[in-house]
This record gives C-alpha cells, sequence and structure tokens, in this order.
C-alpha cells in the first residue's frame, strides 16, 4: 500500500464537496467553461472562494501525516472536478518541505490519471512538480520520457513543470531540448506550453531564447514563437516574426 490511513478522508472530501457545491451556480459553470476547448467538470466558482475552502480544509489537516493527505489529494483528483483538483495541487504543495524522491512516483500516476486539461496540468506541476524537481534536480531527466508520450497533458507538464527552474536562469541545456523535442507537435496546448518555458527562460537567457527562436522558426508554429518572444523587445520580437 502507498499510504497509511490516519485520518477520514472521505469525511474531509465530502466537506470540501459540501461546501463547493453551496457555491455552485450554473451561471459559474458556463463561464468557468469559456475558458476550455474541451468540456470541463465544475462547480464554476471563483479562485478567490475556492481558496477560503482550501484554506478552511487546510487548517484541520496540516497536522496530518503526508501520506494521508496524499491520499486526499488523490481522493481529490479522481473526483475529476477542477475546484477539487486545485485543492489537491495546494494541498500537496504545502508539503514542499516533506517532498522525498519516492513522490515523484506518486505525482507522476496523479500526472498520467487525473490532468486531463490546461488549469490541472499548470496548477498541479509548475508547483509541485516544478519544486519537487528543484529540491530533486536528478528527476529532470524524467521529464524527457513525458515528452515523447502520447497524451497531449503529459507532454504539456514535461514543459511547464520545468517553469521554476527556468525562471531563474536554470536548466537552459533542459529547456531547449524539451522545446526540440516538442517543436513540431500538433496540439496548441503543448505548443503554448513550450513557448511558455522558453519565454520563462529568457527572462535570464534573452540572447540564448532569442537565438534559439531564430533557428528554428521556419518551423516552429507562430504560436509557440509568440509565446516564446513575449518578453523580449520590440525590434527583436519583429526581427524573429518575420518572415524571411
Amino acid at each position: 500500500m502507498l499510504y497509511n490511513a490516519e485520518m477520514n478522508t472521505d469525511l474531509i472530501v465530502r466537506g470540501i464537496q459540501k461546501d463547493l457545491n453551496k457555491l455552485s451556480t450554473p451561471k459559474g459553470k458556463l463561464g468557468f467553461q469559456r475558458f476550455f476547448k474541451e468540456e470541463v467538470k465544475c462547480y464554476g466558482l471563483k479562485s478567490s472562494e475556492v481558496g477560503k475552502i482550501n484554506k478552511k480544509y487546510w487548517q484541520q489537516i496540516s497536522e496530518e501525516s503526508k501520506d494521508s493527505i496524499f491520499k486526499l489529494c488523490e481522493k481529490l483528483f479522481s473526483s475529476d472536478y477542477s475546484e477539487e483538483a486545485f485543492i489537491a495541487s495546494s494541498f500537496s504543495f504545502k508539503l514542499v518541505n516533506k517532498f522525498e524522491k519516492a513522490d515523484f512516483k506518486i505525482f507522476e500516476r496523479w500526472v498520467d490519471n487525473y490532468i486531463n486539461n490546461w488549469a490541472k496540468c499548470d496548477g498541479f506541476c509548475t508547483v509541485s512538480v516544478g519544486f519537487f524537481l528543484k529540491k530533486y534536480p536528478d528527476y529532470i531527466k524524467e521529464l524527457k520520457s513525458w515528452a515523447k508520450s502520447k497524451n497531449i497533458w503529459v507532454k504539456r507538464a514535461s514543459v511547464v513543470s520545468l517553469i521554476p527552474l527556468a525562471r531563474r536562469g536554470e536548466n537552459l541545456k533542459d529547456v531547449f531540448e524539451l522545446s526540440k523535442t516538442l517543436l513540431l507537435d500538433p496540439s496548441d496546448m503543448v505548443q503554448k506550453g513550450y513557448g511558455w518555458l522558453l519565454k520563462e527562460a529568457s527572462r535570464k537567457h534573452q540572447k540564448e531564447v532569442f537565438n534559439f527562436v531564430l533557428e528554428n522558426k521556419k518551423i516552429m508554429p507562430r504560436t509557440s514563437l509568440r509565446y516564446a518572444i513575449e518578453l523580449i523587445p520590440r525590434e527583436l520580437k519583429i526581427k524573429a516574426m518575420r518572415k524571411d
């Protein structure tokens, strides 16, 4: 078994779901859905509303063991509701100081099984997975296999998970390797993912990212290119966007 249950996770989950349902409205659900191309399960709550519920229940469980909280996170992820995934991602990140190498397999399973839209992917991977990689950089090599997955969300996860490090100017070689692997991926969600990664890397390595874009601009999708050069000076953007 992966977990040693110490708390009544079903009771906590039911409480979270009850509180989310109280604030759910048809109008809110419609408003939430417009941010996605695919249909998503949601309560339609504002982030501030979810944040209050998140805080309420964290106060109840914060002293529980990491294994018990991870079990709770998995139950929340498995519901498929976006707001519950947000809470699960937040709970897992609050344990960052307790992350161990063995946790990577748990995170990988969550990505494989429960991540099915950009919000879940970015909310979990740029935080929990990203900060796990800061703590255990040897696991960055695992992102290379994620990038070769047939699942578009696993592929997006491979690049957005590296964003916390790229933002600090670290792992530029890995940024370029992953971007090169996914350069011609047909999914716009993957294209936006590695474009965003390049943009974050450009904060500290503007010249290198600009040169990477120039070297690949003839084949790089315009979606990725626009994301990658977002922080680059206007005169360089014009050069990157020009079709030579």
